[in-house]
């Protein structure tokens, strides 16, 4: 993918979250893509707790997004239109936030992101397991997260 076609992929995704309501509340905005790897922020102030750290719920959040979006941009970079959904996922809480949220989301086995699109195109669905990690600024980590996403594609969403 091209830097103008990758940033209106990226731009289209920022588009996305935000015009879903509870998503627009965390005010995320998207850090980088790169190569299986996608890092989301949002603003301490717009996710603090009454200790004065960030919400869980906002951490698991945007955990859970910055995962999402990975898969959706990634199917995109490969010419594919389709739905994704988070089938389940787990949240570990190790450490408390009090700046602003940075995640990042990857794929759990690397080779799984060259095989989702090509599974997709035979099946018109894919299952694939990412993780995430809310990272601290001294680089240390404050929440994990382990999800298994579905992405279908457009045409077998239309069609079920």
């Amino acid at each position: 993918m091209d830097e103008t076609a990758s940033r209106a992929a990226l731009d289209a995704l920022s588009r996305h979250l935000h015009g879903m309501p509870p998503v627009a509340a965390l005010q995320p905005r998207i850090l980088g893509w790169e190569a299986g790897r996608l890092r989301l922020g949002a603003p301490l102030a717009a996710n603090v707790n009454d200790k004065g750290c960030a919400f869980g719920g906002s951490l698991g959040s945007l955990m859970t997004l910055a995962a999402w979006g990975l898969v959706a941009l990634e199917l995109e970079a490969d010419g594919l239109a389709g739905e994704v959904f988070v089938a389940d996922s787990r949240v570990r809480y190790l450490k408390p936030v009090f700046e602003d949220l940075v995640v990042e989301a990857t794929f759990e086995d690397p080779a799984a992101r060259p095989a989702l699109a090509g599974q997709v195109r035979a099946q018109g669905r894919a299952s694939v397991r990412l993780q995430a990690q809310a990272l601290l600024a001294d680089g240390a980590v404050a929440a994990t997260f382990a999800g298994r996403y579905v992405a279908i594609a457009k045409t077998a969403a239309a069609a079920g």
